[in-house]
């Protein structure tokens, strides 16, 4: 007969990642054929990831609600100068 494993106390338990606020409870997971599942609807992680992250190849559309622009900052007047 087999012998079971025992628990050996001096392996730490692998702690949960921190996370967003709004993305609590969120799991993903790679099974053995290669497919990615997660505990969360894609929708719902590309509406997050619209809302939170700065994409340069989408900051200049408007047709995309939800979306974070990067903000622009003020000129000194050397620069301006400068430009003309």
């Amino acid at each position: 007969m087999a012998k079971k494993k025992q628990n050996d106390p001096s392996k730490p338990v692998p702690e949960k990642p921190r996370v967003h606020k709004d993305l609590d409870g969120f799991d993903i997971q790679i099974n053995s054929f290669g497919e990615i599942t997660t505990s969360f609807d894609m929708d719902k992680i590309n509406e997050f990831l619209n809302k939170n992250v700065d994409d340069k190849k989408l900051r200049d559309r408007e047709d995309i609600p939800g979306r974070k622009t990067r903000k622009t900052k003020k000129k000194t007047s050397e620069e301006e100068e400068e430009e003309e």
